[in-house]
């Protein structure tokens, strides 16, 4: 296999494609624009939409294996194709997380594979960290950020963060007092690495990266929607409430009764009404 540059697999990009016009199953390894190996995978779905893909950023100490993630990714494919990927630092891709701050460029890499294989519309759907990714992608690729990097190829044209945080630092709740000792201790990083299977970066952010909050308001005009339940135990409904209105009426809010906290709390009824938005808005 050789290396290639953002988004492009490493090995055969394009997969034979089926009797339906479709492509099939494929799965490769995609190497970032810092060089980084991200274990990726193609599902070409069964919906209506054949110019449709839904790339899903699964959420802290997940990966594309993970039977949430594959049970997202089942409801999403009876809308549209959809690519799943391991953030780095998970799985079986390489490096180490960085918690949401570089993690921007294993999504960039993902969007940009999904247009290669030939689909004209891309939604970005993410759960927790994934959420934060998939904000921060979209301010950094949309049409403000096309405009100052040039980086087309990477655009979302339609958004979905899931138990998001809107803020960096948060220490509010007992499961983020526990998620900031898994990462900045060396016996939490430890435990994360063999107990979670997840390699967590030792470096604090330098710079620190641009906040969900901070990021909503450049994601104009791509079409935006934030979900959060009423019972996230991570992150208090003024977290979304903070990013809707960061949005200044532009993205649209679902707090949802009874739901915890990403992935796991989401489901098969709200995942499919996830999916029927995503193919209406991304246009």
């Amino acid at each position: 296999m050789s290396s290639g540059p953002a988004g492009q697999a490493m090995g055969s990009l394009n997969g034979p494609l089926t009797e339906t016009g479709r492509r099939a199953p494929i799965r490769t390894f995609l190497r970032t624009v810092d060089g980084v190996t991200i274990d990726a995978a193609y599902d070409p779905g069964t919906g209506p939409s054949h110019d449709l893909v839904i790339v899903v950023a699964h959420g802290f100490t997940g990966d594309l294996e993970r039977p949430h993630v594959r049970r997202a990714a089942a409801a999403f494919a009876q809308f549209a194709a959809v690519v799943t990927f391991s953030f780095r630092g998970h799985g079986a891709s390489g490096g180490a997380s960085t918690v949401g701050d570089r993690e921007v460029l294993d999504l960039a890499a993902a969007v940009a594979w999904a247009r290669e294989l030939g689909h004209a519309r891309v939604a970005t759907v993410g759960f927790s960290m994934g959420g934060s990714v998939v904000l921060r992608h979209a301010a950094l690729h949309g049409p403000a950020g096309q405009e100052r990097e040039g980086r087309t190829e990477a655009h979302p044209d339609a958004v979905v963060s899931v138990s998001a945080p809107a803020r960096w630092y948060y220490r509010g709740t007992a499961p983020m007092r526990r998620l900031h000792w898994l990462v900045t201790r060396p016996v939490g990083r430890a435990v994360g690495r063999y107990g979670l299977r997840t390699r967590i970066h030792h470096r604090e952010w330098d710079p620190v990266p641009l906040s969900p909050v901070e990021s909503v308001p450049r994601i104009a005009p791509t079409p935006l929607l934030i979900v959060h339940g009423d019972q996230d135990g991570y992150f208090p409904v003024d977290h979304p409430r903070m990013l809707a209105a960061a949005a200044d009426g532009h993205a649209e809010l679902w707090l949802e009764h009874g739901m915890g906290h990403a992935e796991n709390a989401t489901d098969d009824e709200l995942l499919a009404r996830i999916g029927g938005w995503a193919a209406a808005h991304a246009s």
